[in-house]
């Protein structure tokens, strides 16, 4: 195991009283929702909290990564409704100044890749904020439910574009129009998460994933990222008009050089981000 790793249960990830925590790891950026008590239901307070802790993210050049996770037992129970309904009707719960919608609905993209680690109850938002990520990583008592129309309303955090698109028409709307809960073991079978694990030890694999793919060329591995969003946002033509382009300017980068040089002397390479 990564010796960063075998104290992780350690780490005082709870040092304030922010409904969102945030703590560094090398080149990780760890988040965590802490609203326990409420069982990290999403007020307005929390979602803007987020889209800091993705700003921070987005602006620090030595965080390569983002590991999103929650405290407590479960990740999310999803909308906190009632506060979050009234605040929509008088147009309030945008992005903060200084914040990047973690959801990736509005405004500028975030260019940094994020690992979910979900345990127990992920409910309605919570399915949105995991597929608003890049890898996913549950435990194998997770429970999930896109269950808005079973309040009245829809998901409208983009399940409807983005669930369809991960696990499959069918699959997808099998569970948006019924409301149904699943376990991680059809998450897992359908593709909604990438790993289920042992209860406990989802945040470790997540951290293992973030850190495997921080040791990457950062610029290669933002690149990637950017490229599969274009292709989703703006169709795969324009994907490909971009992609010699974009390798060109990377094989004039130093992680480019660092890449080769590393090869020809067969040994891991060490990459700045430059």
């Amino acid at each position: 195991m990564n010796p960063d790793l075998e104290n992780l249960d350690e780490l005082d990830l709870t040092d304030d009283l922010r409904s969102v925590t945030r703590h560094r790891l090398g080149h990780l950026l760890l988040i965590g929702l802490n609203r326990v008590p409420k069982r990290n239901a999403f007020n307005l307070d929390m979602r803007e909290q987020l889209a800091l802790a993705f700003g921070e993210l987005e602006r620090d050049p030595q965080i390569r990564v983002g590991v999103v996770f929650a405290h407590g037992d479960h990740f999310t129970g999803g909308l906190d409704l009632a506060e979050v309904g009234d605040a929509l009707r008088t147009g309030k719960g945008g992005i903060p100044e200084g914040g990047v919608d973690w959801r990736g609905l509005h405004g500028s993209h975030r260019t940094k890749p994020v690992v979910c680690a979900i345990q127990g109850w992920c409910m309605t938002l919570g399915i949105e904020a995991a597929l608003a990520a890049d890898v996913r990583v549950a435990t194998e008592d997770s429970r999930f439910s896109q269950m808005e129309v079973s309040r009245g309303i829809y998901p409208f955090g983009g399940a409807t574009f983005r669930f369809p698109r991960e696990v499959g028409w069918g699959n997808a709307m099998r569970h948006i129009l019924t409301g149904d809960v699943f376990d991680a073991a059809e998450a897992l079978r359908i593709g909604l998460v990438q790993e289920v694990v042992p209860t406990g030890e989802h945040l470790v694999r997540a951290v293992e994933l973030a850190q495997q793919i921080a040791a990457q060329a950062p610029l290669g591995v933002q690149t990637s990222l950017r490229s599969a969003w274009r292709a989703q946002r703006e169709g795969d033509l324009a994907a490909a008009a971009a992609l010699i382009p974009e390798l060109l300017a990377l094989l004039d980068s130093q992680d480019a050089q660092e890449g080769r040089q590393s090869f020809l002397e067969r040994r891991p390479a060490v990459f700045t981000g430059e």
